[in-house]
């Protein structure tokens, strides 16, 4: 016997607040909480920081029309201490090329966790409150399955 979403009072919560622990249900319940500062999170209104940089790589197509679209992006480091976590170009083609990730990602609720990871300050936080859930579970090992074929058949 769980405890109620907070925030829609209609579902049986699956996940908790980082912050104030106030128990959510979803990606959308979890947006419109952050939506109001949480009681326990120390600064209330926080400025766009200068380690927030406009991803120039996302534009749309409103360019040609002279207005620009970017995503923010927390500015992260790409140097990697263990060089066997940096996958290659067959492992990154044969992930793109995976109807069954295309498939997954046909689900917006699902496109929204992984926007949300990217644009975080604290990506481990986010990917630990999704890896909960059941549809990003089984994305994430679709993936691992893809780059791992052979502990498949274990």
């Amino acid at each position: 016997m769980g405890l109620q979403c907070e925030v829609c009072k209609e579902a049986q919560h699956k996940y908790k607040c980082p912050s104030c622990f106030v128990p959510y249900c979803s990606v959308v319940c979890f947006k419109k909480h952050k939506e109001i500062p949480c009681k326990k999170s120390s600064p209330a209104v926080e400025e766009l920081s200068t380690d927030v940089v406009p991803d120039k790589s996302i534009i749309s197509e409103d360019k040609a029309q002279g207005s620009l679209a970017t995503t923010m992006r927390p500015e992260r480091s790409f140097q990697v201490d263990d060089l066997s976590c940096v996958l290659s170009n067959k492992q990154l083609l044969s992930i793109v090329e995976s109807n069954e990730i295309r498939g997954f990602l046909e689900d917006g609720e699902l496109r929204e966790m992984v926007q949300m990871i990217d644009s975080s300050k604290e990506p481990d936080i986010e990917l630990d409150l999704v890896m909960r859930g059941e549809a990003f579970s089984k994305f994430s090992d679709k993936i691992l399955s893809i780059l791992n074929p052979h502990e498949r058949a274990i």
